[in-house]
């Protein structure tokens, strides 16, 4: 019990903490002595709201880290919160996002925190991704990426930063934060196509939470780009994993157990962003997924020369290191696995030697070459990796056969 509403209620606590205390490193350590404490209560008895009993114990903790702290001495701690106000009942944040997720997500993404720590930052704290799983998202060291961590807290020490819900007027200079904290929220989701992980869970809730996004901004063309995506792709679960629990690439899933309603949904809201805007990275990338999403049944052919000619266009518009490896899948199938290993060993990027699909996409390509050895060793790289327990099999098989 205390292990499931840690993970559902954490971001939520620690953000009412922070807003309180205006200090994150505190409010994250008043949280953790919480489910420390927790740990020994609740053995006795559990209580009726383990979220309140989280959030009034972590508040009394951080008064007494205040209290023993030299460097507050002499201040004056922070008043009880006042009871709500008829006033402020009606005003309350539910009513500007509905979405609880979505409010943190908007609430952490403040325009004062440094560009490229604010999606970072949202995915710890919101989230709970380690700093390890984010460090591999951006493709970047783990010690680079606790550096920026620190940097924001410290930003948001120093300059008072309110944690508050954003009114409309806000919104667009967070947006691509916010969505930007979405995608990777909804790929930790993806990456386990058996849906039994840690992040499993996001699947579901970045259904909700871009829907719910849509309707309160039906004309962004990111929002509705990346909306159709997270359909698109979530319409494929159904197909991803066999009935031994092994992954199923893409070209190989059988679309007649794809999810026709999600298709549905997503279809129109690509229609949508493509009006506004064809040429953005995220149109092209949900371009990607319904052409996949086109493909009548299994014994019609892989549409691997349209999926290349959408990476061809994507790269002109966002040339980074990953786009560059899923081209290198369509281009291994169009122009040849020598062609495409040529691409992805020029790829000068240290943060790929973490990064599972790299090693997993160049051994495929080895394999193809007859490379046998070089094969087994980037599969042996990709499995300790530690892919989930799908792609572990598939990999694993994969090895096996050389």
């Amino acid at each position: 019990m205390l292990d499931r509403a840690a993970r559902a209620h954490k971001g939520r606590i620690v953000a009412a903490l922070a807003a309180r205390f205006r200090d994150l490193d505190m409010a994250e350590e008043a949280f953790a002595e919480a489910c420390a404490r927790a740990v020994t209560a609740w053995a006795a008895q559990q209580p009726r709201d383990p979220a309140a009993w989280l959030y009034r114990v972590a508040d009394r903790v951080a008064l007494d880290m205040l209290r023993r702290s030299a460097i507050r001495a002499g201040a004056a701690l922070p008043p009880p919160e006042p009871e709500p106000t008829a006033e402020e009942l009606l005003m309350a944040d539910a009513t500007l996002i509905p979405d609880e997720r979505l409010r943190l997500i908007f609430v952490c993404c403040h325009p004062a925190i440094q560009p490229e720590a604010r999606a970072a930052l949202t995915l710890k704290l919101v989230c709970g991704l380690s700093t390890q799983e984010i460090a591999r998202a951006f493709l970047t060291s783990e010690t680079t990426l606790a550096q920026r961590l620190v940097r924001a807290k410290r930003k948001i020490a120093d300059t008072g930063i309110s944690f508050e819900v954003p009114g409309p007027d806000a919104w667009p200079e967070r947006l691509d934060a916010v969505l930007s904290t979405i995608e990777i929220a909804y790929a930790k989701a993806h990456e386990d196509g058996g849906g039994h992980g840690q992040h499993a869970g996001y699947a579901a809730e970045m259904l909700q939470v871009t829907a719910t996004l849509v309707t309160l901004l039906p004309h962004d063309p990111d929002l509705l780009a990346l909306a159709a995506t997270v359909r698109f792709a979530e319409a494929r679960r159904p197909a991803r994993v066999d009935a031994d629990g092994m992954m199923v690439p893409l070209d190989r899933q059988d679309p007649a157990r794809w999810d026709a309603r999600l298709i549905a949904e997503a279809r129109p809201l690509l229609a949508a962003a493509l009006m506004r805007d064809a040429r953005s990275p995220r149109a092209l990338t949900a371009m990607i997924h319904a052409e996949w999403c086109a493909r009548p049944s299994l014994g019609d052919p892989p549409p691997w020369p349209a999926i290349l000619t959408l990476y061809d266009a994507l790269l002109a518009v966002r040339d980074d290191p990953v786009t560059r490896l899923n081209r290198s899948v369509a281009l291994a199938e169009v122009r040849g696995p020598a062609v495409a290993l040529d691409e992805i060993d020029a790829l000068a990027c240290p943060g790929l030697a973490d990064f599972l699909p790299y090693h997993a996409v160049r051994a495929a390509l080895l394999a193809r070459l007859g490379l046998r050895d070089a094969a087994r060793d980037a599969y042996d790289v990709a499995l300790r990796l530690g892919p989930n327990m799908a792609e572990r099999r598939w990999l694993g098989a994969q090895r096996d056969e050389l």
